[in-house]
């Protein structure tokens, strides 16, 4: 047996078990005709601290799980709706408007599958769903009925020699092989164009550093001896007095008796002992991790409960920040997917995709609402956009303005009213 067959790899001439998965953490083969046998032999995933980093490892941290958390789960609670361009109506007639905002498969909500594509999207960096069609033997058209999330461990991408993707899915010792437009493909910022940046690839040494030192305090508090203060005595207690001095210490034990004070005999002190200088190094190094994984995932450090100075005031703030930096890409990212994947070239001229963040920015409506008064005339202001405008900074239908509100040739409001 050859040293990689001792580590789960067989060659590729071998005869192939069943299983065909790919996952080594889980005790599964890598073949070494896969190309992720051949990234993992390059690469690999162990980092310098000497922690193996994968998706299953890093969301063990919970700074890591909490920020991929948030953007999936904000991914997954946000309407994503299909809409008509040239009115901002639902398309709710179109075949896709069910298939996104409700019901993308047979065995997952539409929250179910956005987030689980957003996750996997973060941490793997591409999420694929296989695209089922139906098409009309009258029209000839091809509408879509669902989305079937595939592993991404077992896809492979590759451009072909006419500039297109190809998509080569194995799973249970079989392989599938499908054209570009049978895959809705997402993924965020990516170097080939092909695939994108997997967060925990790229993060692996922070990610691996955290984890080290949760382990180390882990440790720490299991093998270590945690000391808030010592006695001392000159000489040597008494057993009479060491008795009455360990009975009198039981009874201060427990939450009750905080606070109470010691009855020291025969001279004896009490030294109180800080925090070592190693300790503090620990854990400024675990605070620093957190910082990281900030950066790593645009979600800011407040939102990771590290920093409690930033709440009350700021909060509307900071979701707007997060809305703005660690969400607003990735809705780029779907919302151009799913036309780029999901409508035809004709469609596209006459639908979009469009997230609706507002139940995220809640919090700042007041200011919103006071902003658009203003902007159509409120308060003695000069206006200066139209009320179907108005409706539309707020993602809502174009409506008939009512007779009070329409806007005269010279910018401002005019009355209908002949009494007015």
């Amino acid at each position: 047996m050859s040293i990689l067959e001792r580590f789960g790899f067989r060659a590729a001439s071998q005869p192939k078990p069943r299983a065909d998965v790919v996952n080594v953490s889980s005790g599964d083969v890598f073949y070494l005709d896969d190309p992720r046998a051949i990234e993992l032999l390059r690469d690999g995933m162990m980092t310098a601290s000497g922690f193996t980093v994968n998706p299953e490892t890093a969301l063990r941290n919970p700074s890591m799980f909490r920020a991929v958390s948030l953007i999936s789960n904000s991914i997954g609670m946000l309407p994503l709706h299909l809409l008509e361009k040239e009115t901002t109506e639902k398309a709710t007639d179109h075949p896709l408007f069910k298939v996104l905002h409700r019901r993308p498969n047979g065995y997952q909500s539409a929250f179910d599958f956005r987030a689980m594509m957003q996750l996997r999207a973060l941490v793997y960096g591409n999420a694929y769903a296989r695209i089922v069609r139906s098409t009309s033997v009258r029209t000839g058209s091809a509408k879509v009925l669902s989305l079937l999330p595939l592993d991404p461990r077992g896809m492979t991408v590759k451009l072909n020699d006419s500039a297109e993707l190809e998509y080569v899915y194995s799973r249970d010792g079989r392989t599938q092989r499908f054209k570009a437009a049978d895959i809705f493909h997402l993924r965020g910022m990516s170097l080939d164009g092909i695939s994108g940046f997997s967060l925990v690839k790229q993060a692996k040494e922070s990610i691996g550093l955290a984890l080290s030192a949760e382990l180390a305090a882990g440790r720490l508090y299991r093998n270590g001896t945690m000391v808030g203060g010592a006695l001392s005595h000159k000489g040597k207690l008494s057993d009479e007095a060491y008795e009455r001095l360990k009975a009198s210490l039981s009874e201060k034990e427990g939450s009750d008796n905080a606070g109470k004070n010691l009855i020291l005999e025969e001279g004896m002190e009490w030294k109180a002992y800080s925090q070592s200088a190693r300790d503090s190094e620990l854990s400024a190094i675990r605070k620093l991790q957190v910082e990281e994984i900030a950066r790593i995932s645009g979600v800011p450090r407040p939102l990771l409960m590290v920093d409690e100075t930033s709440w009350g005031s700021g909060i509307e703030a900071l979701g707007q920040f997060f809305v703005a930096y660690a969400l607003n890409p990735w809705f780029e990212a779907w919302q151009q997917a799913v036309e780029r994947s999901l409508l035809t070239d004709d469609e596209m001229e006459t639908y979009e995709a469009k997230f609706n963040p507002g139940a995220l920015l809640r919090g700042s409506l007041k200011d919103q609402a006071d902003y658009l008064s203003k902007a159509l005339g409120s308060g003695g202001h000069q206006p200066w956009i139209w009320y179907d405008e108005a409706r539309a900074t707020m993602d809502l239908p174009k409506r008939d303005a009512p007779p009070n509100q329409m806007m005269g040739h010279n910018g401002g409001p005019t009355l209908d009213d002949p009494a007015s």
